[in-house]
């Protein structure tokens, strides 16, 4: 029989369907294989950095949760714990704690570490393992736009929900004659809004890869008035931008201790205002917000995190520390965790923008 051994088992930064279906498949293939025992990390790497938001992780505890959004061991994307949000003198200040998580891992006996998250999870991962901590990594983000993989899960969940907004907004939209700007999340990836606009039947899809010219969306509404259409459909992701322009910032990463980043908001009323000086027809903006990460993931999204947490312990078995499960060409496979930066873009010249543009969707260039 394989050597058991005692694993931690952490999710980190945005929750997203089929978090928990990934714990299920550690634990139960963890247990029944190898007789390893897991111990859960609380709310990301803040369970290392506070060593008491820990827990046994048993075959038990994952009983029932293959359906549920979320996860069961909680998240939190400000905990890195290499710039630690800490409060000294009534101020935060961000601290190097690197050390008190390898210390902590220690006290823990962690033989290693599973870390399920998306690039700033497996980053710190990563910097993690560069400093003697055994750790394995898998992806997940409902952006899909993480360099070392083809596809995370979490992404059909979330397509499938936006497209079902989208959806439902077709119908209020004809009836009241209405523009809608309906928002989907996507910082600097468009994956989500393209998909989910093509699927919904969007008339305008913004993505950031191509900034969008306000003349060209009224000239498309335009068209379509001519034609009897009083209605029209915008697809927009959070970091879209009108040419010569920039992105809607909802909250600033020096407002935001421990975060590092922007917070991303208003790109659809961006849009929504412009386009209000040049058409007639009601606006109404629709935030999909967090209601794209939440619910019950996808039979897709279950299938990819069960295969991504059974295949993580061949990573664990085989000693690929530093590494993370991936899927390529149709395999699962494992990448370096260096790999899993935020760098995957829509090619604005592939065939999925081009086929969108040859049955008269906009893009606004």
């Amino acid at each position: 029989m394989p050597q058991s051994l005692r694993l931690g088992v952490l999710t980190g930064g945005g929750d997203c369907p089929g978090l928990n279906a990934l714990i299920r498949g550690v634990v139960k293939r963890g247990v029944h294989e190898f007789g390893h025992e897991f111990v859960g990390i609380e709310n990301g790497y803040m369970g290392l950095v506070e060593p008491e938001l820990t827990r046994p992780l048993t075959e038990e505890d994952t009983r029932g949760i293959l359906p549920k959004g979320g996860t069961i061991l909680g998240t939190s994307n400000k905990a890195n714990p290499f710039e630690y949000a800490v409060q000294e003198n009534g101020k935060w200040v961000e601290k190097d704690l690197s050390d008190e998580v390898l210390r902590h891992a220690a006290e823990l006996k962690l033989d290693g570490l599973i870390a399920i998250g998306g690039d700033g999870t497996l980053t710190i991962g990563h910097k993690l393992a560069q400093k003697g901590l055994k750790v394995v990594g898998c992806p997940k983000t409902i952006d899909n736009d993480l360099s070392g993989t083809d596809q995370t899960f979490g992404f059909d969940t979330a397509r499938g929900i936006c497209t079902e907004a989208i959806d439902r907004l077709h119908s209020t939209a004809e009836a009241h004659d209405r523009v809608m700007v309906v928002e989907i999340m996507g910082r600097h990836a468009g994956f989500l809004t393209l998909d989910s606009g093509i699927a919904g039947g969007a008339d305008v899809i913004l993505i950031p890869e191509i900034p969008y010219k306000v003349e060209s969306i009224v000239e498309k509404i335009r068209r379509r008035g001519r034609r009897k259409r009083s209605f029209s459909i915008i697809a927009i992701a959070e970091g879209a931008y009108p040419a010569g322009g920039n992105v809607a910032v909802a909250e600033k990463a020096e407002d935001i201790p421990g975060r590092g980043v922007v917070r991303l908001g208003g790109a659809g009323k961006v849009c929504a205002d412009l386009l209000a000086h040049h058409i007639e027809a009601e606006i109404r903006v629709t935030v999909l917000g967090h209601l794209q990460r939440g619910g019950t993931p996808s039979a897709a999204d279950r299938v990819l995190a069960t295969l991504y947490g059974c295949k993580v312990l061949d990573l664990v078995r085989d000693g690929q520390w530093d590494h993370m499960v991936a899927l390529r060409n149709g395999k699962i496979v494992t990448a370096p965790l260096s790999e899993s930066r935020k760098e995957r873009r829509v090619d604005p010249s592939g065939e999925t923008v081009r086929f969108a543009k040859s049955m008269g969707i906009s893009f606004g260039d």
